[in-house]
């Protein structure tokens, strides 16, 4: 197939596009009626866009995924694929027939890989293979061969040798490394040999070690992706339970959820924050923390709003966080959060740009009332006693504000581990300060400009 986006980053809809273009163009170019129906029963008609490793599959393919996303199959096939030398996976004229199965136990290598509703046995096309289970092997009808092994005895892998290796589950294997490890000595038969790893990511050393790989080829499913192939009202049901947690972001969305050791927060200590509804408001206020320029390597100007409940909680309502916006497309918003929520002030930080921040948000509205304020402690200083309000069940979250919850909890004495401002925290911050001066996080304000 020509002009592969293999090498480039696709969204999934981009890359789903492509591959059903592709499909189509060939599929007018190169089969007859005739046989259409066996083609259409093939992986390449059956494949969502992140299922097909477009312009070959790689040497290490690490797939993650959410539950019912198509991982399992995505394996199932590539082993078929190998097996009988078929396109996308298997080089051109070789097949493969020393194959490694690698599971968390022989049982769910067993119940799952081989014998499950998505597994080899289920998938397999063209020459079924048997499974004898006495001996841990599945064997197709031409002599080749994929062995059965587990990660609760690496040493079983010191020995054989293969050509291919299918590693599933690998985010909760028992001894994942040494596993891994050993499975890497015995990948040596073969012109090319190769490994998927389809997995639930987990922040396990060996999947950080991973995804920081460059030679690793990465791709992840969404469980959403796999919507056709999942029982009516699944999807909604689990994201009106799990939608936006950490636990739902992690099982359904197949993202790598991952708590710094040295972080102020953690994941815990937000679930335990959120509240379905915020209840009745005393003072409801927008922070501000603009950026110092609006270039597109700028950093982000943090937008939080917050509220005082009646029992002197706060709670937190809103991330309006924008990227790279210019002082005016900032201002909007945060003067639209401010009108929405009714508000009873803003609260913008003006140690980068003075009397300027106030002035740009007066070209915006003239009449809101503008607190500003002026930071002069480091900012892990001015965020202790917020966390500390948090660690004592006085901070609430009315909804899931994933990108703001994964920046809380990412940030350590040294800022964010990526070396990038802390905008939504710097923001957070304010924004419970100036509702709960008391627990000394007030700020020193520089002045009060207007009323409501």
């Amino acid at each position: 197939m020509k002009n592969s986006p293999i090498s480039s980053p696709l969204s999934t809809d981009e890359l789903s596009n492509w591959l059903e273009t592709t499909q189509k163009d060939w599929a007018r170019a190169n089969i007859s009626h005739e046989i259409g129906p066996a083609v259409a029963a093939e992986w390449v008609g059956r494949a969502h866009g992140q299922q097909y490793p477009a312009g070959g599959a790689p040497a290490c393919w690490l797939v993650t995924g959410g539950r019912g996303s198509g991982k399992t199959r995505l394996g199932a096939e590539w082993v078929n694929g190998l097996a009988r030398g078929l396109p996308p996976f298997a080089l051109k004229g070789h097949s493969y027939g020393n194959i490694a199965l690698v599971g968390e136990t022989l049982s769910d290598v067993r119940e799952v890989m081989i014998e499950g509703p998505s597994g080899i046995l289920a998938t397999a096309r063209g020459g079924r293979p048997r499974y004898e289970p006495s001996r841990k092997r599945l064997v197709w009808p031409d002599g080749r061969v994929a062995h059965v092994f587990s990660s609760e005895d690496p040493e079983s892998l010191r020995g054989p040798q293969f050509d291919a290796a299918w590693c599933d589950e690998l985010g909760k294997w028992k001894n994942a490394e040494a596993t891994f490890d050993m499975l890497q000595f015995g990948l040596r038969l073969g012109p090319k040999p190769m490994q998927i790893i389809t997995t639930t990511p987990r922040p396990t050393r060996l999947m950080k070690r991973l995804l920081a790989d460059a030679s690793v080829e990465k791709r992840k499913l969404a469980t959403a992706d796999n919507a056709a192939n999942l029982a009516a009202g699944f999807l909604e049901a689990m994201a009106r339970r799990y939608g936006g947690t950490k636990l739902g972001r992690q099982e359904l969305d197949g993202e790598l959820i991952d708590d710094r050791e040295d972080a102020l927060w953690s994941r815990d200590m937000l679930a335990e924050s959120f509240v379905a509804e915020p209840g009745e408001l005393r003072r409801i206020v927008v922070a501000v923390d603009p950026p110092a320029s609006s270039r597109k390597t700028s950093d982000a100007c943090g937008i939080v709003a917050a509220g005082l409940d009646a029992e002197g909680r706060a709670v937190v309502l809103a991330d309006a966080t924008v990227r790279r916006a210019k002082p005016t497309e900032w201002a909007r918003v945060a003067v639209g959060l401010f009108h929405r929520l009714e508000a009873d002030a803003l609260v913008a930080e003006v140690n980068q740009g003075g009397d300027m921040v106030t002035a740009v948000i007066r070209t915006v509205d003239k009449d809101v009332p503008v607190k500003a304020v002026r930071a002069n402690r480091g900012k892990w200083l001015r965020a202790e006693p917020v966390a500390a309000l948090y660690a004592q069940g006085r901070v609430r979250h009315a909804g899931r504000f994933a990108d703001l919850e994964d920046e809380m909890c990412d940030f350590g004495p040294d800022g964010l581990s990526g070396g990038r401002s802390p905008d939504r925290v710097d923001a957070l911050v304010w924004a419970i300060g100036e509702l709960m001066p008391a627990a000394g996080v007030e700020p020193r304000i520089r002045d009060f400009q207007g009323s409501r």
